[in-house]
């Protein structure tokens, strides 16, 4: 196993922090990434990309809530639904190769989806609820697939509630980031409970995450314009289904 140097894995996970914290996220995928190269135990390695999607979500919350882009009533009926179903989710397993091609062909359609559709005006921020039945199902849905899939649940549901045209960019990362922060502190809580926690001797990366997110989420709640919010998600769908593409290619 590659092992990077320790300031290589401090900048990478900054860098990291920054990209995903400017559309709301959390980043896990990516994290995942570094510490498998960086040669962390898997144990260590899970633990850790859940902690840091907790802390880089959660300052991503903050930012963009002080900025007065969150909405509640927007949020609820998603997060009601998802972690039950995320639960569930995490039970089921698909065949490896199935699971990577599945993910990476619907993370790819979201990805083209920002670049080729944009709102008639693209900075936007109005909301339109949708109704309640549709939220519902739609956060079971998106819980799901999340909990099948292993991640936060961010990278399916911005692109949903952009595409379905009920919020703006910067409203959309204020309730995903939200969203996962509901969903990471209840994973967390579980491997907590279960003994399953291993986060000794990361705290450098904890406050290069810290850094990473207060930079990506001011320019992102503060300063980025909402076309370009929506440009950058597509690039940050895009770079995680070309990391299941990789992982497609490399099972057999």
């Amino acid at each position: 196993m590659l092992e990077l140097d320790p300031v290589v894995q401090w900048l990478l996970v900054l860098i990291v922090a920054a990209l995903y914290s400017l559309v709301g996220h959390g980043g896990a995928s990516g994290y995942i990434g570094v510490l498998s190269i960086a040669g962390y135990s898997s144990a260590v390695v899970a633990s850790t990309a859940l902690t840091m999607n907790l802390l880089v979500a959660g300052v991503s919350f903050f930012a963009y809530r002080y900025a007065k882009h969150f909405n509640f009533s927007l949020l609820w009926p998603f997060a009601a639904t998802s972690v039950p179903f995320a639960f569930i989710g995490s039970q089921i397993q698909l065949a490896e190769r199935t699971y990577f091609l599945v993910v990476a062909l619907v993370l790819l359609l979201a990805a083209a989806r920002m670049f080729l559709r944009q709102r008639e005006k693209p900075n936007d921020e109005s909301v339109l609820l949708p109704p309640l039945r549709t939220s519902l199902s739609w956060g079971a849905a998106v819980g799901l697939l999340s909990g099948i899939v292993g991640v936060g649940g961010g990278i399916f549901l911005s692109p949903l509630l952009l595409l379905f045209g009920w919020s703006g960019p910067k409203t959309t990362a204020a309730v995903s980031a939200a969203f996962i922060l509901l969903n990471s502190a209840v994973g967390l809580g579980g491997r907590y409970l279960d003994g399953r926690l291993e986060v000794s001797g990361i705290l450098p990366l904890l406050a290069a995450g810290f850094l990473g997110a207060i930079l990506g989420s001011y320019l992102g709640a503060i300063k980025a314009p909402g076309h370009l919010l929506r440009r950058a998600l597509g690039v940050v769908l895009a770079l995680a289904a070309i990391k299941m593409i990789q992982q497609y290619l490399a099972t057999r």
